[in-house]
């Protein structure tokens, strides 16, 4: 409800003063016609009894009374004039702050930002951003215009105490010419610096903190005026727009991955489910040929069942490493699939690897989680069958759609006619699920002798997150 009355306040001062334009529009043409009939009619009725040098008089005085009254008139036209500049000023500033603020999706940078933002729109040399949680506790205190060193000097941030109390737990605006004036002033640590005036309003978020901004003096001198007061509340609101929703965007990334999380589990029992169904078929025959007396067919069991088992034990590494690099709030894209593709180097042996990623992109959390995970089950089929040398990744934007390509120069396969392999695999099968998951297509390009090339797309409406 506030956001909307700040908003309807700004929209009915541009209107009144578009109404005044338009009353001085209708004054400016009525008044000389009104002063000719004036004149006419004192001419008529008055000036032909009079002196001609009498007459001259009046006519200065109505010529002086003409020009007083256009001096005037532009006077008060350049006066709208400039207020005009300077909101026209105030709006292109407050809307680049405002894009500025909400381009990012990290809560902690747009924290930072709208303490930045905030602090340049209003001219101000230092600012101060507080957030606390809907029971009244400090969860943050972050500042701008002070060096890293001044504010450790300073000590812990504050808790709610003195004036800042009045709009941190009150909600109150406050524009101070002198903080220490004011009745709740309990004064400044030591080693603070001097500030004198104080501009400070509520940030209503409808996340589960709220937040408060703090302007401290201004780099003119000046005093903070109304004008400063309410370009700093309509920032306000921009300002809990972009935290709530990189608040909503932390969260939706959580969420994803704590699914994916729940998804990889399960893959990982299913699959070891059937490890173990198949080394007991192993075992069983192995038990048999050993009862007949035929140890060298034994022999192959166990072998088989070895190699089985070094399998499943590097799958599940494989599928531990996938689990430590999975996307979350503190890493990109690009963070994330480096990382793995270190990891998976050294699992792979000597294979030479290239990443490109379009570092403009930014997918929604749930397409970026299944982006992450089909090039981490891609990789791991390159690493168990395609005997590769070089491994390419690519994840970029064409056209109208999402493109992501993991393409190696292994040995290839058909892809119509693959053979169903005794121990189990379902690398291809999970990879497609999760691409049509998300709305996304899967395609394998393979020939025998010349690599393998899986690509996904699907379109970029869908797979880039908002701005």
């Amino acid at each position: 409800m506030q956001h909307d009355s700040i908003g309807a306040e700004a929209i009915f001062s541009d209107a009144s003063l578009l109404m005044t334009l338009k009353q001085l529009k209708a004054i400016a043409m009525l008044t000389p016609i009104a002063a000719v009939i004036c004149v006419e009619i004192t001419r008529a009725f008055i000036l032909g009894q009079l002196p001609i040098w009498e007459r001259l008089i009046l006519d200065g005085v109505v010529v002086l009374a003409i020009v007083v009254f256009s001096t005037i008139i532009f006077r008060f036209v350049g006066q709208m004039q400039a207020r005009l500049e300077r909101r026209n000023r105030e709006l292109l500033a407050l809307h680049s702050a405002g894009l500025d603020v909400a381009a990012e999706l990290s809560l902690e940078v747009v924290l930072k930002k709208v303490v930045e933002q905030a602090r340049n729109l209003v001219g101000a040399k230092y600012g101060a951003l507080s957030v606390i949680d809907r029971a009244g506790v400090i969860k943050e205190f972050i500042t701008s215009g002070i060096g890293d060193e001044e504010r450790a000097a300073i000590g812990p941030p504050p808790v709610g105490h003195g004036v800042l109390g009045v709009v941190l737990h009150e909600g109150h605006h406050l524009r101070l010419k002198d903080v220490s004036q004011h009745s709740r002033s309990a004064g400044f640590p030591p080693n603070h610096p001097v500030m004198r005036s104080l501009l400070a309003v509520p940030v209503q978020t409808k996340s589960p903190f709220l937040g408060n901004i703090y302007l401290s003096e201004k780099n003119d001198g000046q005093t903070f005026s109304p004008e400063d007061e309410e370009t700093l509340e309509r920032f306000a609101v921009q300002a809990a727009i972009a935290i709530d929703n990189a608040h909503l965007h932390a969260q939706a990334a959580e969420i994803a991955t704590a699914r994916e999380r729940l998804r990889i589990a399960h893959e990982m029992h299913d699959g070891l489910a059937q490890v173990l169904g198949y080394v007991n078929t192993k075992v069983q025959a192995a038990n048999e040929y050993l009862r007949q007396g035929k140890s060298e067919e034994a022999s192959g069991q166990l072998r088989e069942l070895a190699g089985s088992a070094r399998q499943a034990y590097t799958d599940v590494r494989q599928g531990i490493v996938a689990l430590r690099t999975l996307p979350d709030k503190d890493q990109t894209l690009a963070d994330v699939l480096s990382e793995f593709l270190t990891l998976w180097k050294e699992q792979s042996g000597d294979v030479s690897t290239q990443l490109a990623i379009d570092s403009s992109l930014r997918l929604r959390p749930s397409v970026e989680l299944q982006v992450v995970r089909i090039i981490q089950e891609s990789l791991t089929n390159v690493r168990k069958h395609a005997r590769s040398r070089n491994v390419r990744v690519e994840v970029s934007r064409r056209g109208d759609e999402l493109s992501v390509v993991i393409a190696d120069d292994g040995v290839g396969f058909n892809p119509d006619a693959r053979a169903r392999a005794e121990f189990p695999r379902f690398g291809l099968s999970t990879m497609r699920e999760r691409a049509e998951s998300i709305g996304g297509a899967l395609s394998i390009d393979s020939t025998p002798g010349h690599g393998t090339t899986v690509r996904y797309t699907m379109p970029a409406a869908a797979a880039l997150a908002a701005l």
